[in-house]
């Protein structure tokens, strides 16, 4: 096919990709955690195995910060609000509690994916199925299959291994629609001297949620079109086969915004989430574990993440914590 013909023709999502591997009844009709499953007792204990030192990080960004949050083009960023503060009894329209205390409170509107989060695996499908062939009604309202609670409620512990992909290519941050496979992974993986096991948590620094907080938002987001991995059959074959339960980076929708190849719209969500069950955690600060790991040689650590247990809902905020 031509490049101009390709430039035209977007094939469907079914077309793509149904031809593939899918987890779909390999945990029961009603599972809703997915490749989750994997991490088991023993890979939870595999994981407690590669603290080293016993030195956490947090890799959630900042809610609501002045500068503003990195979030997908067309939500609004977190908006948190003082309800009482001290003015309210300075100007009398509170009462201090007996004996004299006072209090403050706030609240936050936001989007459920509009910080570091977890997506469920209903929150992306085509052809009418979410992941496990749930309906895509149940998604109406409030979704009742596939949502993120079941993933809350059962958390996510095991071993995270990070690969800097950034670092790898010689750079702070990919650029501007930049690729890379899973041949790339396996090859910073070398360079790096680790190994990406079956049932790693991966952990993929681009450098690009940084970029954010250093760039103006005009720019970041002019023509938006992130760095990330890049489909192909042979990389959905690989998660498969490694059978990773967990794919966290610091982009804002964990693949390249565009495949460059096929035209598709993060034709990763359905490949890998939708049809494998492979839990997606995005917006995750990773600059400061890069920069650990690059000082110490450890790139292997335990990760522990839990979203916030929403009842139907898409996606949850999180801030996970690895422990080296």
């Amino acid at each position: 096919m031509s490049k101009n013909k390709l430039q035209c023709y977007v094939p469907d999502l079914g077309r793509l990709l149904d031809q593939l591997p899918k987890n779909w009844g390999r945990w029961g009709e009603e599972d809703e955690v997915g490749s989750l499953n994997f991490l088991t007792a023993e890979e939870v204990l595999r994981g407690v195995a590669s603290v080293r030192q016993g030195r956490p990080f947090t890799l959630g960004v900042r809610i609501a910060a002045p500068e503003g949050d990195p979030i997908w083009p067309g939500r609004a960023t977190a908006q948190r609000v003082n309800v009482m503060d001290r003015a309210h009894f300075m100007c009398g329209k509170a009462e201090p509690l007996s004996g004299g205390g006072e209090w403050a409170d706030d609240m936050v509107v936001m989007y459920l994916q509009g910080s570091s989060q977890y997506d469920a695996l209903g929150h992306v499908w085509y052809d009418d199925r979410l992941y496990n062939g749930y309906p895509a009604t149940t998604t109406v309202g409030a979704m009742t299959k596939a949502s993120v609670l079941p993933i809350a409620e059962r958390g996510v512990v095991g071993r995270g291994v990070l690969i800097d992909m950034a670092r790898f290519r010689g750079k702070e941050c990919l650029d501007r629609g930049e690729t890379f496979t899973h041949e790339d992974l396996e090859a910073a993986a070398r360079h790096q001297g680790v190994s990406i096991a079956k049932h790693d948590i991966l952990l993929v620094r681009t450098g690009w949620i940084g970029k954010f907080y250093c760039t103006p938002k005009e720019e970041f987001y002019k023509d938006f079109l992130e760095p990330g991995l890049t489909y192909s059959p042979d990389l959905v074959r690989w998660f498969h086969e490694r059978e990773i339960p967990n794919l966290v980076t610091d982009t804002i929708a964990n693949e390249v915004t565009v495949d460059p190849e096929t035209g598709v719209t993060l034709p990763l969500h359905c490949a890998l989430m939708r049809n494998l069950g492979v839990t997606f955690t995005e917006i995750i600060a990773l600059d400061a574990l890069a920069e650990d790991c690059a000082a110490d040689g450890q790139w292997t650590f335990l990760y522990v993440a839990a979203p916030l247990k929403v009842v139907g809902g898409s996606g949850a905020p999180v801030n996970p914590v690895v422990i080296k």
